[in-house]
């Protein structure tokens, strides 16, 4: 569950927090304030790409940090397979620089993009406005079919067509090579033959070339030897053992009379011992150089033909061993062949008949699934605004190839009126009804992803009047369920949500402020008034908003109600609940004095005439800047309002 936001320096918003609880919590302001801002942070949260022009203009990098706690054992698993430390809350962060470079955080540590996608599944799913063109995919179709069976079913199925294809693979290579049998045993017996010619092992090619490096360099070698024997041993004056000799003999006549003459003694006696071996060592490496030209031409000649070898395999000259390998092995597969044919032939008949087992089972589970999946859209659809409609999940065996998804061909059929057959969703359905099947086929799935913190971007938008209010209560029902932030224009959707921000932007020519309040129920009368009434916020307005909200809380379950405090009975009352500390839910409105119970009872059509007996209420005046302790006000140079050039391209992600 997410339950905690904070952006700083993005596109306008130099610095923001939010915080949000369980539920569905509703997103609002007038166009252009900059309410998808959040959205778009979620979605760089969500591994999104964003360059360097969503940092605020005048600084130098974007930073979007999120807090998520009760995490779902698919997260938890995959922060222990990268070793992430966590205690069932965790931090992503995303920092975006001037010049497009990113970096992502989980818990403060590093990992690439491609990972923060892979985590981000199992925490956030985002519903953009375009989301019924995933929905029309065939591919998302069935992975929403798929969400509503045992998991292991389709990975049996996977499995085995994963061992299916290399074994068919191994079987069409044997196959094509047993074609050119003949040719290619006769090429393969002759490389055999040259490399067992001239190829041993890997130590032996190393003494080789080393031999080989030896007898070019003889001349020297015997020259820098001659020298060091000559010099310690064989010189006729002056030899260094000559030297030591003469000065070991000196010490001796006098180690009686100074026993600290006998350790520089001993010393001298054993190198002059060292010499002597030295020389004897020069000696016998002198006559190894002696080699015979036969033997010289033969290492030559062989280290020669190595290094031919080793161009016309194009490899390494300590590679030819692992070649000579390989060629005795492929001949033995084509000497072989037809019993080895006749093998991988035997192996593709089990595994396809597992295959068929497994994904004739996967039919089946799917065909359980599609129905009742179809049964619960099906009802769905008849509170959004599609009485008589049907929904059904097509789920038809293919006789095509087998794949990893088994050979079932999946479609979602509709029929948005009665009386009309079903027929392919793609084809039939239009995008305010492909938007309300989207939603219900999000309602249908949200037990399976009550960990999820499920974001909608304006899939309200084409839709109005009492269908707008039935797409509220299926929002909270998600709500309900799973965590759930929607962005709306609708007042019918707004006054369902649990709990309520709205988004302002003003401006003063040179700078551009944009602020996020956390309302209070007082405030969200205010702000539901102004989104049935336009700029000027009238006292019927006002009752009809208190009328929406009053409705909402009056059905909610007992539990999700905040305890209830003293009834005020004077005149403060309306002071008091403006005072009162925030709430989940709002509460209904508390008995008022005579009088002011009128404002609560005039209905919405009758004459503005009628609003003349009613008191009026403290205005809040629209047009005046909001401030909330919990809200931070961003502001910047020049930054422009329209979102879609300013804000990363947005990820939909279909369940």
């Amino acid at each position: 569950m997410l339950t905690h936001l904070q952006l700083k320096d993005l596109v306008i918003v130099d610095q923001a927090e939010l915080d949000f609880s369980a539920g569905l919590t509703a997103l609002t302001g007038e166009t252009g304030a900059g309410k998808s801002i959040v959205v778009d942070a979620l979605l760089l949260i969500a591994g999104g790409r964003g360059g360097g022009d969503i940092v605020r203009q005048g600084a130098e990098r974007a930073e979007v940090a999120a807090s998520f706690s009760s995490l779902p054992p698919a997260a938890t698993a995959w922060l222990e397979e990268q070793s992430i430390e966590h205690d069932d809350d965790i931090i992503v962060r995303r920092v975006i620089g001037i010049d497009g470079r990113s970096r992502a955080y989980v818990n403060g540590q590093l990992v690439p993009l491609q990972q923060l996608r892979e985590f981000a599944d199992f925490l956030l799913e985002i519903h953009g406005q375009q989301e019924f063109q995933h929905l029309v995919k065939r591919g998302a179709q069935r992975d929403m079919l798929d969400e509503h069976i045992d998991a292991a079913l389709g990975a049996k199925v996977a499995d085995i067509y994963g061992r299916y294809r290399d074994c068919r693979r191994d079987y069409d290579a044997l196959k094509a090579a047993a074609n050119n049998r003949e040719s290619r045993l006769d090429l393969l017996r002759y490389q055999l033959a040259e490399l067992k010619a001239e190829v041993t092992t890997v130590a032996a090619i190393e003494e080789l070339f080393l031999e080989q490096k030896r007898i070019s360099a003889k001349g020297r070698l015997s020259a820098a030897a001659s020298n060091a024997l000559t010099a310690i041993y064989d010189a006729d004056e002056g030899s260094a053992h000559d030297l030591l000799a003469k000065a070991t003999a000196s010490l001796r006549t006098v180690a009686e009379a100074d026993p600290h003459l006998a350790a520089p003694g001993q010393m001298l006696s054993e190198a002059t011992i060292l010499v002597h071996e030295a020389a004897e060592a020069l000696r016998h490496y002198l006559d190894t150089l002696d080699v015979d030209p036969a033997r010289q031409e033969e290492i030559e000649r062989h280290a020669a033909a190595l290094e031919g070898l080793a161009r016309k395999h194009r490899q390494d000259v300590l590679d030819l061993p692992a070649q000579l390998l390989k060629t005795e092995a492929e001949l033995s597969a084509l000497d072989n062949a037809e019993m080895s044919l006749a093998e991988l032939e035997r192996q593709l008949s089990a595994l396809e008949a597992d295959y068929t087992q497994a994904a004739q089972v996967l039919t089946k589970a799917r065909q359980r699934a599609a129905e009742v999946l179809g049964k619960r859209i099906t009802e769905l659809m008849q509170t959004l605004g599609m009485a008589g409609g049907q929904f059904a999940v097509s789920v038809v065996p293919d006789a095509a190839e087998p794949g990893p998804h088994g050979i079932d061909s999946i479609e979602f059929l509709v029929s948005a009126n009665p009386g009309q057959p079903l027929k392919s969703l793609a084809k039939v359905a239009s995008g305010g009804e492909l938007s309300r099947i989207s939603l219900a086929v999000q309602v249908a799935a949200a037990a399976k992803s009550g960990s999820l913190c499920m974001v909608f971007d304006e899939v309200d938008s084409g839709i109005g009047g009492g269908i707008a209010e039935i797409v509220g209560r299926q929002l909270r029902e998600l709500g309900n369920v799973s965590q759930a932030l929607c962005v709306t224009h609708l007042a019918q959707v707004a006054a369902q949500a649990h709990s309520q921000f709205r988004v302002i932007k003003q401006t003063d020519g040179k700078a551009t402020r944009t602020a996020v309040k956390v309302l209070s129920p007082a405030d969200r009368v205010d702000e539901i008034a102004r989104m049935l009434g336009g700029i000027d916020v009238t006292e019927q307005a006002r009752a009809h908003a208190r009328e929406m909200l009053g409705s909402v809380v009056g059905k909610e379950p007992v539990k999700a109600v905040p305890p209830k405090a003293a009834a005020p009975t004077g005149p403060k009352s309306a002071e008091a609940a403006a005072s009162a500390p925030k709430a989940t839910v709002a509460p209904k409105e508390a008995p008022a004095p005579k009088g002011a119970a009128a404002a609560k009872t005039v209905p919405a059509a009758k004459p503005a005439a009628a609003a003349k007996t009613v008191p009026a209420a403290k205005p809040a005046p629209a047009a005046k800047p909001v401030a909330s302790a919990k809200s931070a006000v961003a502001s910047s140079a020049t930054a422009p309002a329209d979102r879609a050039a300013t804000t990363p391209k947005k990820r939909a992600k279909g369940r």
